[in-house]
């Protein structure tokens, strides 16, 4: 029926094809994520968001998609410069056939970035042991004038600390759920740690949000988003709910100090702490720090046994794995 609307499996075939970029392609490479569906053709990257619908996002219609590609687009150049090249349209032809280009009717939208050098990746630098003191303290440079120049967020000691407390109850609310059969022992452990901390020492928290240091941030700052060029540049924020992007910097670097230990490079996180508070003059305390990076482990622990709750999920005990190697890494961050 030539005048169909295309499903998702259409737009991915269309897009899983040389043929179909303008560019041209000698082959495309397709991977799915939670949220999108990527594909790589040369020096291009194509992202077509999924038209699913969560409790934090909303990408069920055209102009949400829409929405949410343009902030994409937009927030990430603010680490990723010309990265991200802009939107492209999947359009419709009469007959019923896609283009990538504006046509008779356009069906979805794709962001368009530049491709970048895999082997400069951090996660595979660290994988390949070739991470250098002097790439993680220019990156810890421009991180400290991102946040220099990031929107404020202004909030009280009490509010700043209620949010997190209400995360951490989330948290746990989520890791103690019986179908995903993590250790409830563990999680409780855990999570009653970071509220004690919370409690005992609550003038770390509110000298963080009276100094205004609650900044709109990148709020997903893994190695795997950390391209260490002869200028860093981080792409991938968190674009589809700014509530995710309001942390402290301090936040930020601990959780890519947290997913790099776990990666297996403990040092990577002191030094870009060290080359930000050199530039930035903010030097978080170590026990601010340290909770930090176990509230992150604990973020990441829920998101990684998320994915068991997909019908498709190809390796579930790999996910319950990541969950628990996150849960460990999170407890031992407030040990001693």
């Amino acid at each position: 029926m030539p005048n169909a609307t295309p499903t998702i499996a259409d737009k991915v075939t269309f897009l899983s094809r040389p043929e179909s970029y303008p560019l041209g392609a000698l082959r495309v490479e397709v991977r799915e994520t939670h949220m999108s569906w990527v594909f790589l053709t040369g020096d291009r990257v194509y992202k077509l968001k999924k038209p699913v619908r969560y409790d934090y996002l909303d990408f069920s219609t055209l102009t949400a998609r829409y929405r949410d590609s343009m902030d994409e687009v937009r927030l990430n150049r603010r680490l990723a410069g010309d990265v991200y090249i802009g939107l492209v349209p999947l359009s419709r032809h009469a007959d019923g056939s896609l283009i990538l280009s504006a046509g008779a009717h356009e069906v979805d939208w794709l962001v368009e970035m530049r491709r970048l050098p895999a082997d400069r990746m951090l996660d595979r630098l660290i994988a390949a042991g070739r991470v250098e003191d002097a790439d993680l303290d220019r990156l810890g440079e421009v991180l400290a004038r991102f946040f220099a120049g990031a929107e404020r967020v202004a909030l009280s000691g009490d509010a700043y600390r209620a949010r997190l407390g209400a995360e951490i109850d989330g948290n746990r609310s989520e890791l103690t759920d019986p179908a995903f059969g993590l250790p409830r022992d563990l999680v409780e452990r855990v999570t009653d740690r970071q509220r004690a901390v919370l409690a005992t020492d609550a003038g770390l928290f509110d000298a963080r949000a009276t100094a205004g240091r609650i900044v709109e941030g990148h709020g997903d700052l893994r190695p795997e988003h950390v391209a260490l060029l002869d200028t860093p540049v981080v792409i991938d924020c968190i674009e589809f709910n700014r509530d995710f992007r309001i942390l402290d910097p301090a936040d930020e670097i601990a959780f890519l100090a947290m997913d790099s230990d776990r990666l297996g490079a403990p040092a990577v996180g002191p030094r870009v702490l060290a080359a930000y508070a050199r530039m930035s003059g903010d030097a978080p305390p170590d026990g601010l720090f340290a909770f930090y990076r176990s509230h992150r482990a604990t973020v990441r622990a829920k998101i990684a046994i998320w994915h068991n709750r997909e019908p498709d999920t190809a390796d579930p005990a790999k996910w319950h794995r990541r969950a628990l190697d996150y849960l460990r890494l999170a407890e031992r961050d407030l040990q001693g």
